[in-house]
């Protein structure tokens, strides 16, 4: 195995921005941003170490090969040319999921990854004299190809699921935020761990869990099991490296549960709502650092001289359009009373900004899942 790899570290549409930031605070270098995330190159246990502790990525891919390819047998060719036996058994199950577009000659993605999977199969048939199963759920290894205008790579996914499954949404609410976006709304809205916290509509608690991780510098990956853990070709003193950094952002996360934080409140209307941010909480090993409250928007009052507000209210698929507007008219009077304080919102209505009445500071378009959303900024005066 190599001692230097390159990695494609992946971010939500919009989001690209607050992962570069990040990733320039791990302090990794030659780290460049690229249409969709970031690229760096380095060690194994450096793109180890961005799964475990990255808020804003969505997958951290490690690059095996360039490829080019315009059709099902020329992307066979190059990826039966890859040492797939240096990563796999034949014992080994797989999955393949492959990105195509603008290749005339590859026009669905479903075939391009079975292509690729065909070639994998046959290198470790004949490497091992038996051939790996198709695991699609939960493999030992991910593969991934991104193909574009007939060029691209083919990918290993050190993370394996997706990683805004941090491991502590156990109570479910409607619309949830993903963990990564709520991350990036924070981060990209300037959300400050130094001051108090709300989160008004909190639904299942997503932003206000999200920021007391920040706040005291667990990482988000702490509560989960990642995919090169199951890696049959990670070496016995990779996976000791690991369990190094596993244990020290653990011994971390003990220590910051000690230090205080200021108020961090997570409310909603709906008790089922309070519950389940709770429970997630809990999960999160943050359920100390918040209150939880059962309160209306509309009854809202600056508690304290300087705050962060962030929320994510809804965006009108479960209202008529009339609840809406009052809706929004009445965030807009809350918003009022509070001067001195930062307001970050993820909008998914157009009719916000013509309730709201004030122009906001920051304005980022994002998207939540297909949705196109607006994350806007006030610091309220």
């Amino acid at each position: 195995m190599p001692d230097k790899f390159r990695f494609f570290v992946t971010a939500a549409r919009g989001t690209e921005g607050a992962l570069r930031r990040e990733i320039a605070a791990m302090r990794i270098a030659g780290a460049k941003g690229d249409q969709g995330g970031v690229r760096f190159e380095g060690p194994l246990e450096m793109g180890m170490r961005v799964c475990l502790y990255a808020r804003t990525a969505v997958r951290v891919l490690l690059q095996l090969t360039d490829i080019e390819a315009h059709d099902g047998q020329s992307l066979y060719d190059r990826a039966r040319a890859v040492r797939w036996g240096d990563w796999l058994t034949g014992k080994s199950t797989l999955s393949v999921h492959g990105s195509v577009r603008d290749t005339p000659g590859l026009t669905h993605s479903g075939f391009a990854a079975l292509k690729v999977k065909d070639a994998v199969v046959d290198v470790l048939r004949d490497a091992f004299g038996e051939r790996p199963d198709v695991d699609t759920k939960a493999p030992d290894v991910g593969i991934v190809l991104h193909l574009a205008a007939g060029k691209g790579g083919l990918y290993l996914d050190l993370a394996g699921e997706a990683l805004h499954r941090r491991g502590y949404r156990v109570a479910m609410v409607d619309a949830p935020l993903k963990e990564t976006l709520a991350a990036s709304v924070l981060a990209l809205g300037g959300a400050s761990g130094e001051q108090p916290f709300i989160d008004p509509m909190a639904g299942s608690g997503t932003l206000a869990i999200e920021h007391a991780l920040a706040a005291r510098g667990i990482a988000p990956g702490l509560r989960r099991r990642f995919g090169f853990e199951r890696w049959p070709a990670l070496a016995p003193e990779l996976r000791a490296v690991w369990e190094r950094m596993r244990a020290e952002a653990e011994e971390d996360a003990i220590a910051a549960q000690r230090a205080p934080l200021p108020p961090i409140v997570c409310a909603d209307t709906d008790p089922a709502a309070v519950a389940a941010a709770q429970q997630n909480a809990s999960a999160a090993s943050v359920d100390d650092a918040i209150t939880f409250e059962r309160a209306d928007v509309a009854s809202l009052q600056p508690r304290w001289p300087v705050a962060t507000l962030a929320t994510n209210p809804p965006y009108g698929e479960r209202l008529k359009p009339e609840a809406l507007a009052a809706l929004y008219r009445s965030m807009a009077r809350v918003f009022d009373r509070l001067v001195g304080w930062r307001v970050i919102v993820l909008s998914g209505n157009p009719q916000w900004t013509r309730e709201m009445r004030r122009k906001p500071e920051v304005t980022h378009r994002l998207w939540n899942g297909p949705l196109e959303v607006r994350l806007l900024r006030y610091d309220v005066k």
